[in-house]
């Protein structure tokens, strides 16, 4: 299993969630387990996908542009017995393939690890077709799918480990850029389906999943210095199925607050408000949901498109303190 500290966390970060999940994490895991087969979209290279194809080229193919047939391969590859992990951009695993995830991974059951590549505005200058600001949504209305967003390359590749030891679908969306700071540079206890409080607090809840947790670091931090508030951190990086037991234990907080990289409507955000309207209680956390809105963003690099949508620290920033002073 690999180990994260301040020196590993370094260089996962420049390689990118993906690049750490299958350059590093997967490397390992293809040397414990002989039955681990890797198809790709034509994606090999910006999914750091290169140095496990030299060192495995038995267990690699690449399928092509072609990500319906992808799944198509991947289902009948997994029926045989193998653990198979299909990777692609992640617009077009979710979007385009949809039909094909629902009837073999969720009709069928067949448990492929679906990664998606540059999900969120990881595509940047590529512009709305090539934005996954969708997938969440759409994987997680499957049966018995999980949903994983990590929050930073080295829990890309504990997610990955951890996919692997389970035998049913799991989707894991990989967002940010590589070269972005790393969040985890200790290690720490990975569980799917287990949040992590980053930070501990009882007034206003956070909880955010993906690379945008870096940014809610911030936030925090400047809201503590101007608000005679705590707030706790959770790092949701499963989203489905999500922490009801550490969501509980929020309960009697004012304030819970989402923020994700992703549209508002379908993802993170919806799984709380869905958590907490199936709670039949007089007194419940008023939410607070914080991601793209409802329209098309202007393309651009990664930082302009995060700032225009007001999830970088500084719009984070400005739209807690606005809701704080309407609760508070």
């Amino acid at each position: 299993m690999i180990k994260i500290d301040n020196s590993t966390s370094r260089v996962f970060a420049r390689l990118g969630q993906s690049g750490a999940a299958f350059g590093v994490g997967l490397i390992e895991e293809a040397e414990k387990k002989d039955n681990i087969v890797v198809l790709s979209a034509d994606m090999a290279k910006p999914a750091g996908l290169s140095k496990f194809a030299s060192l495995h080229p038995e267990k690699f193919y690449n399928i092509g542009i072609a990500e319906q047939n992808l799944i198509g391969v991947a289902a009948g590859v997994a029926n045989e017995g193998f653990r198979v992990i299909a990777s692609a951009q992640a617009c077009f695993l979710s979007m385009r393939c949809y039909e094909q995830v629902r009837q073999y991974s969720g009709y069928m059951g067949l448990p492929v690890i679906y990664l998606g590549v540059s999900a969120g505005f990881g595509l940047t200058f590529f512009g709305n077709t090539h934005y996954a600001l969708e997938d969440i949504s759409l994987y997680r209305s499957i049966p018995g799918m999980t949903v994983i967003s990590p929050s930073d390359p080295g829990q890309a590749i504990k997610a990955m480990e951890a996919s692997l030891e389970i035998n049913s679908p799991v989707y894991i969306r990989c967002t940010g850029i590589p070269g972005l700071p790393p969040i985890y540079k200790e290690d720490f206890e990975f569980k799917i389906g287990k949040g992590i409080t980053v930070q501990d607090g009882s007034d206003v809840i956070v909880i955010s999943s993906g690379s945008i947790t870096r940014n809610v670091l911030d936030a925090v931090e400047t809201l503590e210095t101007s608000h005679k508030l705590s707030f706790k951190i959770i790092d949701m990086h499963t989203i489905s199925p999500i922490d009801k037991d550490l969501l509980n234990s929020c309960m009697a907080s004012k304030l819970w607050i989402t923020v994700e990289e992703h549209f508002v409507s379908g993802g993170l955000g919806s799984v709380i408000a869905e958590f907490l309207s199936d709670r039949f209680e007089t007194i419940k956390p008023n939410l607070l949901r914080l991601g793209i809105k409802d329209k098309f963003s202007v393309p651009g690099d990664y930082n302009y498109l995060i700032e225009t949508n007001e999830l970088d620290a500084q719009g984070i920033v400005k739209q807690i303190t606005e809701c704080i002073r309407k609760v508070f």
